[in-house]
């Protein structure tokens, strides 16, 4: 199969995915202040100073912000420094992952899929999962009643092919409405909407609604919009992927130690999120205003949350299956996929955890 895009706006487009629109959608990374000090004493792991993991700041990056609030990472670092970059959108993440400025990052699939369809299988490989769900369809109750109401209306979307956007086209195509994807006209109409200004496009009524993802599905309930879909409905078992965490391919290869000590953070960190909820929300919430200088209120966080659950399961065959909606909607050519994942140093830290391996859903390194 080809692994090279069509020749209009397909995998380029892609790139700018969900993840990227929680805080802020321009373009480019902001390096956090570290107030993290390696481990005196601790051995290095690989003999390396520091390693650079990259997020971004939303709710669904829960591992990164958790893990990082109360330094599960570096506690299994050591003597290497766990340095941070925030992000605001996903081509920024891979350019940053391509150019060795971020060892390890979490990332939504659709800039996975993206860095490595344009690579050629070359530059990155997803180790592990993260997050599942937290993507909903919210609508102004006035003006939509029920699912067969929104043809004809508004729809925002966070950027032309990004996962929503793709799901949306997806789900519309279902319902036997015809949409130009790329104009985003027809029987509904695509609204392509920044996160960070959706919720004034909601109240200025230029939007009906919005297929969006956490938190800014609750900033909108906030403002008077109602759940008319959860995403997570739509998925065998209720579970899709929003967050991966992936490697450069040449730091997996150099530095096999430290991304077994990251994954190892990664998952006590999801141990630890679920054990304890509560306390886990208000790390996460401490770190997005260390991040972004203010926290959720309460009435965003709250829902936001409960929408979603960290995973260690990458569940790569939600992954083929969002390529191939995309492929439906006309914005991406058949992808060559084979080799994106490589789980066996998650696996390794699974079974040490007493865990059961994943599964790469035929997508691995052979």
């Amino acid at each position: 199969m080809p692994a090279t895009p069509a020749p209009r706006q397909t995998l380029a487009v892609l790139a700018a995915l969900p993840l990227l629109a929680l805080t802020a959608c321009g373009y480019g990374s902001q390096a956090v202040e570290n107030k993290e000090q390696a481990i005196a004493g601790a051995a290095k792991v690989d003999g390396l100073d520091s390693v650079s993991i990259g997020y971004f700041g939303n709710v669904t990056h829960a591992t990164a912000l958790v893990g990082r609030h109360e330094k599960l990472f570096q506690k299994e670092l050591g003597g290497t420094l766990a340095k941070y970059v925030t992000f605001n959108a996903g081509p920024s993440a891979i350019e940053a992952l391509n150019s060795g400025s971020v060892d390890i990052a979490w990332i939504g699939p659709s800039p996975a899929i993206n860095g490595y369809v344009k690579s050629a299988g070359k530059n990155l490989r997803i180790i592990s999962g993260s997050a599942s769900g937290g993507v909903k369809l919210v609508v102004n109750p006035k003006k939509i009643k029920s699912l067969k109401d929104v043809k004809g209306k508004r729809i925002a979307t966070p950027q032309l092919g990004n996962t929503q956007d793709v799901a949306f086209l997806n789900w519309a195509a279902e319902q036997g409405w015809k949409v130009d994807a790329e104009s985003g006209k027809g029987d509904v109409s695509v609204v392509r909407t920044d996160n960070k200004i959706a919720p004034d496009a909601y109240k200025s009524g230029s939007i009906d609604g919005a297929w969006v993802p956490e938190p800014t599905a609750s900033k909108l309930v906030a403002e008077g919009a109602k759940v008319l879909l959860d995403e997570a409905d739509l998925w065998p078992d209720k579970k899709f992927v929003i967050t991966n965490v992936v490697v450069s391919q040449s730091f997996l290869k150099e530095h096999p130690q430290a991304v077994e000590a990251v994954l190892r953070a990664s998952v006590k960190t999801n141990r630890w999120i679920e054990a304890n909820p509560d306390k886990a929300k208000a790390a996460a919430n401490a770190q997005l205003k260390a991040d972004t200088g203010k926290p959720l209120p309460a009435d965003v966080i709250d829902p936001a949350w409960k929408s979603f659950q960290v995973t260690d399961d990458p569940l790569a065959a939600t992954l083929n299956t969002e390529a191939e909606h995309a492929v439906k909607a006309g914005l991406l050519e058949q992808p060559d996929l084979n080799g994106i994942y490589d789980l066996a140093p998650l696996n390794k830290v699974l079974k040490a955890e007493g865990e059961p391996a994943v599964d790469d859903a035929g997508l691995g390194v052979k």
